[in-house]
């Protein structure tokens, strides 16, 4: 009997399939004969405590102008997939809250969630960076703009982005005697309302932000260099960066190493780790990218790779409560 995975993704309508890594998980997937069913967050919905949701039976197809077709279509418990990949893009705010519930309803009646719904809820992609400070560059977290104007101060030149943000948005450098910087502080953190974490300026942008994806703790060897545009802070292909391939070096290996048991431990099949120098900057978990550019360029399978840690993972039992 094949495997019943179930996708929680935005809408496939709307993805770029050349470089959408949601796509080749599903193409992996279908490669191995598994049953894969769609579904969006606004499909998921619980009654009478069980989770449930309207799913799609799809084929994929490698074909920018068709890539998708449905075939069935059903209302069933969520807990009737033996997997389910959460892979809804940020903003994470309620309503994404509100769907881990529902898929951790699951994961108790026995489907394995990639990744884990306590994670997701736990390991804010930016604040789960400092749980290991060892790998980091000096960074404040805090919504008081007069200690973050300090901070700034004291650094001479820092980087201030939102907790709850993707793709590079709102993301402010600050040098001392900016002009800017009081009306910069005041709107990222909404007049000491909203907590935003400032990070030591890391020159070495300018030679990329790696993104080093992570398949069960253990890192894929070869890295996507986003690298800006020119004039541009931001290295994140959605800013406008171009990405370039290269081999991790020995201190990528060591902060693969520093943080993959954790990753593991807390039911992390699939991260994304944003390296800038010799700094880890961030640990992205909810649906990191970058699969379709490294396997075009090192000829990989990480889509391959992800399946099978899930297999290991599913043959295992460790999954289930």
């Amino acid at each position: 009997m094949s495997i019943q995975l179930g996708v929680v993704m935005d809408p496939i309508e709307s993805i770029k399939v050349y470089k959408d890594s949601t796509f080749a998980m599903m193409l992996a997937a279908q490669r191995r004969g598994w049953d894969v069913w769609y579904m969006t967050i606004r499909d998921i919905y619980a009654r009478d405590g069980r989770s449930r949701a309207r799913m799609r039976r799809i084929s994929v197809m490698d074909d920018h102008r068709e890539w998708f077709r449905v075939h069935e279509e059903k209302e069933a418990p969520l807990g009737s997939m033996d997997v389910i990949l959460m892979r809804k893009d940020p903003p994470f705010d309620m309503e994404y809250v509100y769907s881990t519930y529902f898929l951790e309803q699951a994961e108790n009646e026995g489907a394995l969630i990639i990744n884990s719904p306590d994670a997701l809820r736990d390991a804010n992609e930016k604040l789960f960076a400092t749980h290991f400070p060892q790998c980091c560059a000096p960074s404040l977290v805090s919504c008081c703009p007069d200690r973050l104007r300090a901070y700034r101060d004291e650094q001479g030149d820092i980087v201030v982005k939102p907790l709850d943000a993707m793709g590079g948005s709102s993301i402010f450098r600050l040098t001392r005697n900016d002009p800017n910087t009081s009306v910069i502080l005041e709107q990222i953190t909404e007049h000491g309302t909203r907590t935003v974490m400032a990070q030591r300026y890391i020159p070495e942008i300018e030679a990329g932000d790696k993104r080093i994806l992570m398949v069960d703790g253990v890192a894929v060897p070869y890295a996507l260099a986003r690298i800006p545009a020119h004039g541009e802070l931001r290295g994140n292909l959605a800013a406008g960066g171009r990405g370039e391939g290269i081999a991790l070096s020995e201190r990528d290996r060591w902060i693969c190493d520093q943080v993959g048991p954790n990753l593991r431990e807390r039911g992390i099949v699939f991260a994304g780790l944003d390296v800038i120098g010799d700094y880890l900057t961030e640990i992205n978990i909810t649906s990191p990218t970058c699969i379709r550019e490294l396997d075009t360029l090192y000829g990989l399978d990480i889509g391959g790779q992800f399946l099978d840690a899930i297999e290991a993972r599913l043959a295992s039992g460790t999954h289930a409560r």
